[in-house]
Parts: C-alpha cells; structure tokens; sequence
C-alpha cells in the first residue's frame, strides 16, 4: 500500500474510536429510573424492593407513612418541587419511618457511586 492509502485507513479507524468513545461516554451520561420490584400490594399494605443504580432518579409517591429498610447503603439526594435539595448518607440496615412528604412528591436521586437497594413498606 501506498503512504495516502495507510494514511487514509488511519485516519478512518481513528474517527471511529472516536465516535464509540463519544457514543459511550453520552449513553454513561444518561440518568436512568430507580428499579421498583413489587413484592406485595393489596389494600392495606404495599411492599417493594427498590434499586437505585448510580444516576438512577425514583420518583415514587411519597403521600404514606413508611418504614423504609437500607439493604445496601450510599449516597442519595432528595430533589423537593421547589428546588430544594438534600442529601441522605444511608447505612447498610438501617431503618427508618418516613411520613408522608409535606411539600409535595420529591425525586430521589442516586448521587454515589454504588447501588443502593431499600426495602420499603407503605402503609396505605
């Protein structure tokens, strides 16, 4: 092969590691939605399992009183309606009862850089 030729391929396979590093970095980016696995739900009582990947956003209703158990700890952030932020270090076990939220329904937000998985009951 000639100079132009070896200097063509490389310049095309280098364009394409480019654009699947760029491609990769943007899908990293990307915030997804907290698992919600459903264990129980009849009219008194609903109990679920909820995953937050790093980056996941729950946006469950926050309207019951619950008690809500941490089997794998890290780091949440509370996002209220207004704005508001807060930030939640969760220890793996501990328990905790939360009553309904009085400003309105807020996201939860994985903001560490491990899994966190709550098992929570919701009293109806």
């Amino acid at each position: 092969m000639d100079k132009s030729v070896c200097f063509r391929v490389g310049l095309l396979a280098s364009a394409f590691v480019l654009i699947v590093a760029a491609a990769n970095t943007s899908i990293a980016q990307e915030k997804g939605k907290a698992t919600v696995k459903v264990l129980l739900d009849n009219d008194k009582v609903r109990v679920s399992e909820n995953h937050y990947r790093p980056g996941d956003v729950g946006e469950e209703d926050r309207s019951q009183f619950r008690v809500n158990r941490t089997l794998q700890g890290g780091t949440l952030e509370r996002i209220y309606p207004d704005g508001k932020k807060e930030r939640l270090e969760l220890k793996t076990g501990q328990v905790r009862y939360l009553e309904p939220s009085k400003g309105g329904n807020y996201k939860v937000m994985n903001i560490g850089k491990t899994t966190v998985v709550n098992y929570v009951v919701r009293l109806k």
